[in-house]
């Protein structure tokens, strides 16, 4: 939907090779290709090449497509461990089985530590990036993957069950289990296409509103939503008693939100007139999604 169809299959043929050092292991490399194939909404990359674009006119160079695939590899890799039966313990993602369900526990844990690594491998070989460039990546992916940000997020949301947690604390750790690695994807793609402090400062903030805006949306699908449509079981909040954002804003209040935030993340692109268009229609449809 963001992405012209070279790009997109670009992306595609480097999901292929992100997975290619694991053919030493031909029944884990087929459980990657499984979990990468699966398709999803392609985000996180497209908000890479999306904040490259709104810095940089020029084409989408290789080494912003690649560095787009690690975002992917990182999102991948968290979705099979949220999966798990010691996490979120969900049988289906993408409208498939979930990898552990398709293969085994110890194949799906061993699969997202793999791509875990292969994305940190791809930005230390990237095309066309300086090693400064490089190293401010990793520093920035590290912390959006690690407790920092991901990890530290997942930790906090699965102590929260049965919990009363306010608003201000349910909005922390969705800035770091979703948020972090939205704003990532933004910063990432600015830093390869040389953007200034001001112009990374304005993506991270659009990156921050439209990271819980995310969250927000699925909250709201989570108790709306077409289980089809979603690829994945819904309800499962509510069955689990996790705060959610219907939970503590209820269903208007939280539809409020999400357009609050909408709102406060396209205001942030004003600096970038028309080259933030991309930018502005993936908010749009990160609202406005129906899975």
């Amino acid at each position: 939907m963001f992405l012209d169809s070279k790009l997109a299959f670009e992306l595609d043929s480097y999901f292929e090779q992100a997975a290619s050092p694991m053919e030493v292991h031909p029944d884990v490399a087929a459980a990657a290709q499984y979990s990468l194939g699966a398709g999803g909404k392609r985000i996180r990359p497209a908000l890479c090449i999306g904040a490259a674009k709104t810095i940089t006119s020029s084409q989408c160079k290789d080494s912003t497509t690649v560095v787009a695939v690690t975002l992917e590899l990182i999102h991948t890799y968290s979705l099979i461990h949220d999966d798990l039966p010691a996490m979120d313990d969900d049988d289906m993602r993408r409208g498939k089985p979930s990898l552990h369900k398709a293969f085994d526990e110890a194949t799906a844990i061993l699969v997202g530590d793999g791509l875990q690594a292969r994305a940190f491998e791809l930005i230390a070989d990237a095309p066309d990036l300086s090693a400064e460039q490089k190293v401010c990546m990793i520093k920035v992916l590290a912390q959006a993957a690690g407790m920092e940000g991901m990890v530290g997020g997942q930790y906090i949301d699965i102590q929260a069950v049965d919990s009363d947690m306010t608003l201000d604390e349910l909005q922390a750790m969705h800035e770091m289990k979703t948020g972090a690695l939205i704003q990532a994807s933004l910063a990432l793609g600015g830093i390869a296409a040389g953007a200034s402090d001001e112009q990374l400062e304005a993506l991270d903030i659009y990156g921050r509103n439209i990271g819980l805006a995310f969250q927000v949306v699925d909250d709201i699908l989570d108790v709306e939503g077409d289980p089809e449509a979603l690829g994945k079981t819904a309800g499962k909040d509510a069955e689990a008693n996790k705060p959610t954002y219907v939970k503590l804003l209820g269903l208007d209040g939280a539809k409020t939100e999400a357009a609050r935030l909408l709102q406060a993340a396209i205001d942030a692109l004003d600096m970038f007139g028309e080259s933030a268009d991309q930018l502005r229609e993936l908010a749009r449809y990160i609202v406005e999604r129906d899975r």
